[in-house]
């Protein structure tokens, strides 16, 4: 095979042509290479990699060695002699190569090949696949997403979704936003308070602020209070799953809890009320296995206040299938008055907590909101962390989160 059938076949270098190849056998457990040397194509005018203005002057010659992507088993090397020109305009500077960064180590096939692998594997596993140090391959893919993730467009956005998520251990937390009718992530930061969210209001501006029609998210006061001081027309709407979930922890496993506590004495019933958590707290359409519903019917029929705590947790489910606010509003006194008169204190107390923000549960009338996609937007980010066995770096964390986020556009 010719030079040129070798540079047409292998990699067409543009500006530059083969002038030696070299087959570099296996040794000692370091995996066979080709050496490929490139040279300018003659006749060919540099280009300024600053100014791109053509610039016939050459000061002097410099080898570079590039890694390319591996042919078969082999790892490729190229030894590149790179012109350094004297421009009128810049100086001495390095030329423009269309394959090549201004002083990148591989080139952009490459690196465009190692970022597609980093989205599925990791960077340990793309590290040792293109022979690379790991810390090389996260710059890579780092570098790429920053240069191809497309720039967020904001301005056409009246209907946003919010929620944290740990990011490491220790109780540190990040918050995300999403677009829920397109499951794109929009924005994500470090933090949970007010001043933690406050950057995407000011990148989302002040005109974009007054479209914003209902922003869904759980009874975080920080995230309100936020909302309510830059989107003024915007309506608070609050998730049925994160309501509930309260619930179950406030109400069901307290009155648990406290009837356990009361039954001390009797070992057996005990034993039936402490193992009843998940029993509880599961909803009764997902109870699968026959053993299961005859279990919760005799817990409930046996002990009344967690059979009356359990049915006004089905009640409070049904706030969210209103679709008139008038009749949300006289189900929902409905249902308080019926929490009063339990004198069941944790059930009180939760409906003490809850009538703040009666609002924006009964919004859900108008805007069909809820956070369960920013839920499946969770699960996935803890895969993606897991993946890389947490991050350390807070960008390229994020960075990911978006790239397997873009939005259905469709």
């Amino acid at each position: 095979m010719s030079t040129f059938d070798c540079s047409y076949f292998l990699g067409d270098w543009q500006g530059f042509e083969v002038e030696k190849v070299l087959r570099v056998d296996a040794v000692s457990g370091i995996r066979p290479q080709v050496w490929i040397r490139l040279r300018p194509q003659r006749g060919d005018i540099p280009l300024c990699s600053v100014c791109g203005q053509m610039v016939p002057h050459v000061h002097e010659y410099v080898e570079r060695r590039i890694r390319d992507l591996p042919i078969f088993e082999f790892k490729v090397l190229l030894f590149v002699k790179i012109r350094r020109i004297a421009c009128s305009t810049c100086g001495k500077v390095i030329e423009r190569i269309p394959w090549l960064e201004r002083y990148s180590r591989h080139t952009k096939r490459l690196a465009a090949s190692v970022a597609s692998m980093c989205k599925f594997a990791t960077i340990k596993d793309t590290a040792e696949y293109y022979d690379l140090d790991r810390k090389t391959v996260k710059a890579i893919d780092k570098e790429y997403l920053i240069e191809h993730l497309p720039t967020m467009d904001l301005s056409g956005l009246e209907i946003i979704a919010m929620d944290e998520f740990a990011i490491e251990k220790g109780h540190q937390y990040a918050t995300v936003v999403i677009d829920p009718r397109r499951k794109q992530v929009l924005w994500i930061g470090r933090g949970r308070t007010r001043e933690s969210v406050h950057p995407f209001f000011e990148l989302l501006g002040e005109e974009n602020c007054r479209k914003i029609k209902a922003v869904a998210m759980d009874m975080n006061a920080s995230f309100e209070q936020e909302v309510w001081e830059h989107c003024p027309n915007a309506k608070i709407v609050y998730d049925l799953f994160h309501v509930v979930a309260k619930y179950g922890r406030e109400v069901i496993d307290r009155v648990r809890v406290d009837e356990a506590n009361r039954l001390r004495n009797d070992k057996k019933a005990r034993q039936v009320v402490k193992g009843s958590r998940w029993l509880l707290l599961k909803n009764q359409e997902n109870l699968t296995r026959e053993k299961d519903r005859i279990r919760l019917k005799e817990l409930l029929e046996a002990n009344k206040q967690l059979a009356l705590v359990y049915v006004l947790k089905a009640d409070l489910k049904q706030l969210w299938q209103f679709t008139n606010p008038w009749d949300a509003r006289r189900f929902w006194k409905e249902w308080l008055a019926k929490a009063y008169d339990s004198e069941i204190r944790p059930l009180i107390l939760f409906a003490k907590r809850l009538k703040p923000y009666i609002a924006g549960v009964i919004s859900h009338c108008k805007y069909r909101l809820h956070t369960s996609i920013l839920e499946g937007i969770n699960n996935k980010i803890k895969v993606i962390k897991r993946r890389a066995y947490g991050y350390r770096d807070d960008e390229y964390f994020f960075l990911k989160i978006k790239q397997a986020f873009p939005g259905n556009w469709t």
